[in-house]
């Protein structure tokens, strides 16, 4: 979230990509950060141990929704 507020501050528009054990912790920090409105967007945990394939498929499945958050105003 800390990348996604100097990015936004900068007018680049960014999504902070986590697994989705971290989502308590995205919104936390969005809101200690006064970005209540920072996007982020959550793929399936775990990341750590996934396989070259797996995490292919993981960046497969959220690429949409990876292109639909930085296009939409």
């Amino acid at each position: 979230m800390h990348d996604n507020f100097w990015f936004e501050t900068q007018g680049i528009p960014a999504l902070a990509i986590a697994s989705s054990e971290f989502g308590q912790a995205a919104i936390a920090q969005r809101t200690a950060l006064g970005m209540n409105d920072a996007r982020y967007l959550l793929v399936p945990h775990p990341i750590q141990d996934a396989t070259d394939a797996e995490m292919r498929a993981k960046a497969h499945h959220a690429l949409e929704q990876i292109i639909k958050a930085l296009t939409e105003n």
